[in-house]
């Protein structure tokens, strides 16, 4: 098996292989340029080349061209010649091919459904998910916290709901506990919550969960390409940073650690990186430098894709050592500005100026520089990029309809599950005190209908007496008893009933 991925030629006459080596491929990289510059045919011929060494391969795909990594090129295509003039140049012997690929979709249309459920989320991304302030991110804590106390599993967007309403009748009793817990903040919380419902975000939250391992697979000693539809999902661009970040999170998260092994076990793509950052908190980027820096050690490489190489931050961007650099266009001083940074990321060449490279070279073209064996960056190279072996452009219905029904994620996540979760937990309770509030005012009426009976026939029997001393006692016995069942009633009807009430919705509300 080879060590390296052939990216392209590079050099006087594009004559020398420029590879990207498996065995740092796990220390991550960008692939940046201008729109139209080729940006999509290197991630494309990168997927192909993990898939091809064994190693499974994450991407999102923005614009539905990536779906033609399920099915071989052809010489019927319209660019089979250049491609073959391509390949001649660089020395490569273009064999079309196709490669083993997974279809996803947070939508369940184009894909197989995936899903993770809000607890799995966390109130730090869903507070990135939902803009939330500083202050209602907190109330949302304060309700994760209570989630965990009381035993309230959080799976749906319905769980989160129904808790905050609990959070919400228990204001009081939590602000002593964790700080003031506002109406108005849990009001901002539940619109922004509807908000994400409408976008479509309860699709993503529920069960049966994503399972990485369905990630991670390989096929006849390939690398499984798993391929997000983000078509659809793009018309609400928080929602899908949020959940690649989740991914990505997850996956830190659960794998062991492997050191530096030969090759990735599995390379993440971030496309439209950019996303990712805008006006993100720097809790938030702090959170991605951190997994960025410590999730290769557990054999992921992440690689961003981005216009700009601005658009990631220093911190992270520093950690990105194997990078393809397409065109950038400089038309303002800005332009220019963020021209300039990106060549000074680079080792120079000396055969040519390496801003002057960025801006000079043409579509499926680009600078390059890949670490060698040693960990350190290559001098910068003006490389031309081979062409893929599998179709370019996207695939057809059909035929992703054919590629969907033969996988083996076929009915694993297609029907949702709904188990006994927060929302069920807490609507069995408030059941359960209304029932029993119920019987309680049911108490009530009776003691109320027997005071009425006592009276009246106490009125009754003193009206047909004829014996004095008989008369005197009755009188005496019936003003002492009427006035203790009195006493009674009126404590059964105000004080204990309502404190039957209140210490059952006290089990409701205050306590598990």
């Amino acid at each position: 098996m080879s060590e390296t991925i052939f990216m392209g030629g590079g050099g006087d006459g594009y004559s020398a292989p420029q590879n990207l080596l498996l065995g740092k491929a796990n220390r991550h990289g960008l692939i940046a340029g201008a729109t139209g510059t080729g940006k999509t045919v290197t991630l494309q011929i990168m997927a192909e080349g993990f898939s091809a060494a064994g190693v499974p391969v994450f991407l999102s795909d923005v614009k539905g061209d990536l779906s033609g990594l399920a099915v071989s090129g052809s010489a019927d295509f319209k660019l089979h010649a250049p491609f073959m003039t391509r390949a001649e140049t660089i020395g490569l012997d273009l064999q079309y091919d196709s490669f083993p690929v997974t279809f996803w979709d947070l939508f369940g249309e184009k894909g197989h459904p995936i899903r993770a459920t809000v607890a799995e989320m966390g109130p730090l991304l869903l507070s990135r998910l939902m803009d939330l302030t500083d202050v209602q991110e907190g109330v949302l804590n304060v309700a994760f916290r209570v989630a965990d106390e009381e035993g309230l599993p959080l799976l749906d967007l319905k769980d989160l709901q129904a808790l905050l309403v609990w959070v919400g009748q228990n204001a009081k009793d939590l602000s002593l506990r964790y700080g003031n817990v506002a109406s108005s903040s849990i009001g901002a919380i539940q619109r922004q919550l509807l908000v994400l419902e409408n976008q479509g975000g309860s699709s993503l939250f529920g069960e049966p969960a994503l399972d990485l391992a369905d990630m991670m697979r390989t096929r006849d000693g390939r690398g499984e390409i798993n391929i997000l539809a983000a078509d659809q999902l793009m018309g609400s661009p928080r929602l899908y940073a949020t959940f690649l970040l989740w991914l990505l999170s997850e996956l830190f998260e659960e794998l062991p650690e492997v050191g530096n092994p030969d090759k990735p076990k599995l390379v993440f793509f971030f496309d439209e990186a950019h996303l990712l950052f805008d006006d993100a908190p720097k809790a938030l980027v702090d959170k991605v430098e951190q997994v960025a820096r410590l999730i290769r050690s557990k054999g992921v490489g992440v690689y961003f894709v981005t216009q700009n190489p601005g658009d990631i931050p220093d911190d992270v961007l520093g950690q990105l050592g194997n990078r393809v650099q397409h065109a950038l266009r400089a038309f303002t001083a800005k332009d220019r500005k963020e021209l300039k940074a990106a060549a000074e990321t680079y080792r120079d060449n000396p055969a040519f100026d390496t801003a002057d490279a960025i801006q000079q070279v043409g579509t499926g073209e680009a600078v390059t520089s890949f670490l060698d064996r040693k960990g350190i960056p290559q001098i910068v190279e003006r490389t031309l990029i081979r062409p893929p072996s599998s179709q370019l452009g996207p695939i057809d219905a059909p035929t992703r309809t054919a590629i969907m029904s033969a996988s083996d994620m076929a009915g694993k996540y297609d029907k949702t599950m709904d188990r006994d979760s927060a929302f069920e937990m807490l609507s069995k309770r408030a059941e359960a005190a209304a029932k029993a509030a119920e019987e309680a005012e049911a108490e009530e009426a009776k003691l109320e209908e027997k005071e009425r009976e006592f009276k009246a026939a106490r009125r009754y029997d003193g009206g047909r007496s004829t014996k004095r001393s008989t008369r005197s006692r009755s009188a005496s016995d019936d003003s002492f008893g009427g006035a203790i069942a009195s006493v009674v009633v009126k404590e059964l009807k105000g004080t204990t009933g309502r404190r039957l009430v209140r210490g059952i919705l006290g089990s409701l509300f205050k306590g598990r």
